[in-house]
């Protein structure tokens, strides 16, 4: 658990959580290399590294990766209202921002296997080469990530992202954000009122997601809450994609099978290496 204050002694979680790191061969040590952050561990990091391990050496400029770091980290535990892991991933504030940045990136610079293989091993501080990547609240937590901490995160990529009010009924942040992630899109608006943001993002929900049915007044509608939130980053001029999957589910692995690779380099266009 460590000190970070951002958690929550009073709620479930591991005892230990595992951070994995993946450090392409094209990284050159002393470079201070772009990453992504993995919500929810390193269930898609094999799709992750074919995409790295083959577009980092493509001969085709529009689908070339640069050389990014991967560090997928486990959510504190459990799922929903009331745990840690909601905690986490579903408040409106910037509280897993910080412990991303003060707590997991300083780990991995610091850890002594990685130090041993790359002695001069280090990841950029520039905003537009730090990616965050998400499923589900995990896809929220991402939003989340770069909308509250613009300076520190600014590529974001959401699938079957959970904006809807799945915030803890007890957070401090009810306060403001009432619905939680629902605000973003409907409610106060919060992507359409707001000064647009310096962030690049990628959404997806499937046709058959969670809830697909589900009245607006329920405030737990997937597909209606991806839909709005896609119509509001349009509206605001973000740079923006945004994906429907037909005959899929929530967070659903054919989806990611199909998808990832052409998603994660439209994600890191435009970025240039340190």
């Amino acid at each position: 658990r460590g000190d970070d204050k951002t958690l929550d002694s009073g709620k479930p979680v591991r005892e230990e959580r595992k951070v994995f790191v993946y450090i392409p061969a094209a990284y050159k040590d002393g470079t201070k290399a772009p990453f992504l952050v993995v919500h929810d561990g390193p269930g898609q990091l094999e799709l992750i590294r074919h995409a790295l391990d083959n577009l980092t050496i493509s001969q085709d400029p529009a689908r070339r990766l640069p050389a990014f770091v991967v560090i997928a980290v486990q959510n504190g535990g459990n799922d929903g209202k009331g745990s840690q892991r909601g905690l986490e991933y579903d408040t409106m504030s910037d509280r897993l921002a910080r412990f991303i940045n003060d707590e997991v990136l300083p780990a991995v610079v610091s850890n002594a296997d990685i130090r041993t293989a790359y002695p001069d091993f280090g990841l950029t501080e520039n905003p537009w080469g730090r990616g965050v990547m998400g499923c589900s609240s995990g896809g929220a937590a991402a939003l989340s990530m770069g909308w509250f901490r613009p300076d520190l995160f600014r590529r974001l990529v959401t699938y079957s992202g959970t904006f809807v009010d799945q915030q803890d009924d007890d957070a401090k942040e009810e306060m403001d954000y009432p619905l939680g992630a629902w605000e973003y899109h409907s409610g106060m608006k919060l992507i359409e009122s707001s000064e647009r943001k310096p962030l690049r993002i990628f959404t997806h929900v499937s046709e058959n997601d969670l809830r697909a049915n589900d009245p607006e007044e329920t405030y737990h509608n997937w597909v209606m809450a991806n839909e709005r939130t896609a119509a509001a980053l349009k509206a605001k001029g973000y740079d923006y994609r945004y994906v429907f999957s037909k005959a899929s589910r929530h967070c659903d692995g054919n989806v990611f099978r199909h998808t990832l690779a052409d998603t994660l380099v439209w994600m890191w266009r435009g970025y240039h290496d340190e």
